[in-house]
């Protein structure tokens, strides 16, 4: 079974911190600040031996070389990215599985934000790892990709279980949720769990990793029926 561990790096981004109950296997996902991730890293006990990178941002990737050659971890990333990634040790695409110890990594396709932008989903331990297509209460600016990929992107992670922990990429979610409830001004549930973020915020606490059915209830990203409607959220919310 595979656990995580959010490691806080730059101003608001979450490098995710992976390890195989079974094994002991450990892997990191998106570590873009060397001193943090190490520390984090050591406090586990200092084995790694995967990076996991979710697309090509530098504050994504800025410390994958630095963290590799402290611990002779192997680099995962997507083959479509390779060019614009860290060296690569293993390419992967849509549907490609490989392990982290005992536990299976699926790939998942997600462009929107990027294109090349992959996600790592582990069925044993309920984990997605979406990086910045998905966010809490949000998801990615269509900085490279259409809103019909984002929109394809969000569908297939709103076919997982609802339990499965959503570790995203950035602690934007009280932004988001400022503009989640002026976009869906009638949701119950948004303006409780609204709420809850504004605490948690408030008391210095991270909002990350939430849980998959919080989004299906209250993300108006996910929440969309058509390629339209995102894209009318999308242009709404970079101007909000």
């Amino acid at each position: 079974m595979i656990t995580v561990k959010a490691v806080p790096i730059l101003s608001d981004n979450y490098a995710w911190l992976l390890r195989c109950s079974e094994t002991g296997t450990t892997a990191i996902v998106d570590p873009a600040e060397t001193v943090p991730v190490a520390a984090a890293i050591d406090a586990a006990g200092g084995r790694l031996d995967l990076v996991l990178l979710t697309h090509h941002h530098g504050d994504h990737i800025e410390g994958t070389d630095d963290i590799r050659a402290r611990y002779g971890a192997k680099v995962v990333g997507a083959s479509a990215d390779a060019h614009r990634l860290p060296k690569l040790d293993q390419a992967v695409a849509a549907r490609d599985s490989f392990k982290v110890g005992a536990a299976t990594a699926q790939v998942m396709e997600s462009p929107g934000h990027t294109r090349g932008h992959i996600s790592f989903y582990f069925a044993d331990g309920g984990v997605l790892l979406p990086g910045d297509t998905l966010f809490s209460l949000g998801c990615g600016r269509l900085l490279e990709g259409s809103a019909a990929e984002m929109f394809g992107s969000l569908a297939q992670f709103a076919t997982l279980p609802g339990d499965t922990l959503v570790c995203c990429g950035h602690e934007y979610t009280e932004a988001n949720a400022r503009f989640a409830v002026h976009a869906d001004p009638d949701n119950g549930s948004l303006a409780t769990y609204a709420a809850k973020v504004k605490a948690l915020r408030s008391d210095g606490k991270a909002t990350i990793p939430s849980y998959l059915f919080d989004e299906l209830a209250c993300n108006p990203f996910l929440r969309a029926k058509t390629v339209a409607e995102l894209a009318d959220l999308r242009g709404r919310k970079d101007k909000f």
